[in-house]
């Protein structure tokens, strides 16, 4: 039937172009936008992982600042403490060297009391960011380094870090210039370690070290030392505090250096870890753009022939005219 009320025709033309105007304007926010789910309206199951695995990678970004941080703080104590092996390997060879008969042995000493205090600037000069693993005050102490977020099945977050010692690597006590009392929370270098077998007599540790001093004792000058300790046995005790004191030091070394090593494994894995959950999210909410661009083409060739399809269906009512001619 036809009737110049009601045009079926311009109508379901003009239905059509509506759709076919919607499907464009969707495709062509995903070309401007690049996303295939950019709101909850969109999928509102991808919308709600996206924006959860999107926070938990800023988190993660988070983790991997404070990996760097503690890599650098690590980095900073092992470099001193490096040093520090160096300095007293060198105190060594001077005390050897002072074993010799003849020698001038104040002269030595005075080498001594230098590289001494050369192991004190170095581990005053160990700090980063305001901590300083090598010289501190105070009883045993754990660094928490931030290494990882985690979140559950249940969706419960946590903060996983890497513990390390500091107490094991201090090189020197709140009474690095005196002598170690048991109050005092001492380092590898201030260790109370008294010579021979009177306990009255000087400490022994590497910070003590005086060759002058057990010279004047061997002479009976202060009474410290007995008649019958003589200045080589003296050294030789000192030498095998040296050396014990070395042994710590290189196992204080390695440890930081295995913890150099995790948090360099670590690091790397945060940061594969985030390209990952990055691509997963790509994966739920970006457009194919290749795909869209198709769409696209087809969308405008379909609009224009909606359009044509509904001049078209206009013009059919004045062809009813030529009916009442």
């Amino acid at each position: 039937m036809t009737s110049i009320n009601t045009n079926v025709s311009a109508m379901t033309a003009l239905q059509s172009l509506s759709m076919i105007n919607n499907n464009l304007d969707e495709t062509q926010n995903r070309i401007s936008t690049g996303y295939r789910v950019g709101a909850a309206s969109d999928n509102a199951a991808y919308w709600s992982i996206a924006t959860t695995m999107r926070s938990d990678n800023k988190a993660l970004g988070a983790v991997e600042d404070a990996l760097g941080l503690g890599q650098a703080k690590v980095d900073t104590a092992y470099t001193g403490m490096k040093a520090a092996i160096d300095v007293v390997d060198e105190i060594k060879t001077k005390l050897v060297a002072a074993r010799e008969p003849g020698v001038d042995r104040n002269k030595i000493q005075s080498e001594i009391a230098e590289l001494k205090n050369q192991l004190t600037s170095i581990s005053e000069s160990a700090s980063f960011s305001g901590e300083n693993w090598l010289n501190f005050d105070g009883a045993a102490v754990t660094k928490n380094v931030v290494a990882s977020f985690n979140r559950s099945s249940a969706g419960a977050v946590s903060v996983g870090t890497i513990a390390i010692d500091a107490s094991a690597v201090k090189l020197i006590g709140n009474n690095g210039a005196g002598v170690p009392t048991p109050a005092d929370d001492d380092g590898i270098l201030n260790k109370d370690a008294l010579i021979g077998d009177d306990a009255t007599k000087i400490a022994g540790n590497v910070m003590d070290i005086d060759i002058s001093t057990a010279v004047l004792n061997q002479a009976a000058v202060d009474g410290a030392y007995t008649t019958a300790e003589t200045v080589e046995t003296v050294i030789d005790a000192m030498i095998s505090n040296v050396d014990t004191a070395l042994k710590s030091m290189t196992t204080a070394a390695s440890n930081l250096g295995a913890a150099q090593s995790r948090m360099n494994i670590q690091s790397e894995f945060v940061s594969n870890l985030r390209d990952s959950i990055e691509k997963g999210v790509g994966t739920l909410v970006d457009a194919d753009m290749t795909e869209e661009s198709t769409r696209l083409k087809a969308l405008q060739t379909q609009q224009q022939l909606g359009v044509q399809a509904l001049s078209i269906a206009n013009s059919s009512s004045q062809s009813l005219m030529s009916l009442f001619r």
